[in-house]
């Protein structure tokens, strides 16, 4: 499951309401870390109802690769970091930040504090992990 999760795959996660939004996700120690802020209706959401579902998946009709992760539980706002920030952006950037678009650069350069950057962490209670492939004709 680590090394599918560690793929940079988009993420849906769902709070009350019902909402679903995409995200980009890092897993790692054993928790979901996607990033959040004042600027964000699921920093609201996650404030008034903690509990959430979230599924990684990837669906490749050509090979017939069909797999899924599947987490539940209390999501809970933590200060954000700029290594993990940066981890979590090399990942589904690139490692060579100048060619980022500027307002992911923002993330590690500007203060949290004040821009109100937070880690929605997610260590799931429930984590589901399902491979639905099948063969593909040739």
């Amino acid at each position: 499951m680590d090394p599918f999760l560690q793929q940079p795959l988009t993420a849906r996660i769902a709070t009350s309401g019902p909402t679903v939004r995409p995200v980009w996700d890092l897993w790692e120690e054993g928790a979901f870390w996607t990033l959040t802020g004042p600027w964000a209706r699921l920093f609201d959401r996650v404030k008034e109802d903690p509990s959430v579902a979230l599924v990684v998946d990837e669906c490749d009709l050509a090979t017939g690769r069909v797999r899924q992760v599947i987490a539940r539980g209390r999501a809970e706002l933590v200060p954000f970091d700029v290594p993990r920030g940066r981890r979590k952006l090399t990942r589904y950037l690139g490692a060579d930040e100048t060619q980022w678009d500027e307002r992911f650069v923002h993330y590690l350069y500007d203060d949290p504090g004040e821009r109100g950057t937070m880690w929605l962490r997610l260590a799931p209670v429930s984590l589901t992990a399902l491979d639905l492939s099948y063969s593909v004709a040739p």
